[in-house]
């Protein structure tokens, strides 16, 4: 069974910092979501900061969480601070959990 992007976001969507709210998907820390038909899922994100206390916590669930999923052989995943977050990089929706979004 293979698995696509659209599941591997899915549980992203279930990934959160500690320190936040929102999660990972819809705070920005994703930048790139790749799948290749071995089932092989390649991910590069970033973090607000490099001094971010859960620099290793949060890496470490993403890669083991979308492990689980049906048709995931290995997930390796990348740590970037280029380019830099930033609050813009936040959807709409993340927006919304955080009350930043305007009506």
């Amino acid at each position: 069974m293979s698995v696509n992007k659209d599941q591997v976001v899915d549980v992203l969507k279930n990934v959160f910092d500690p320190e936040m709210p929102v999660d990972i998907w819809n705070f920005g820390l994703i930048y790139h979501v790749n799948v290749d038909d071995g089932g092989k899922v390649d991910i590069v994100m970033t973090l607000t900061s490099e001094s971010c206390p859960s620099a290793k916590q949060i890496p470490s669930d993403v890669k083991k969480k979308v492990e689980q999923l049906t048709g995931v052989a290995t997930c390796d995943v990348t740590v970037t601070f280029d380019p830099k977050w930033t609050p813009q990089r936040i959807t709409p929706e993340g927006k919304k959990v955080l009350g930043l979004d305007e009506e």
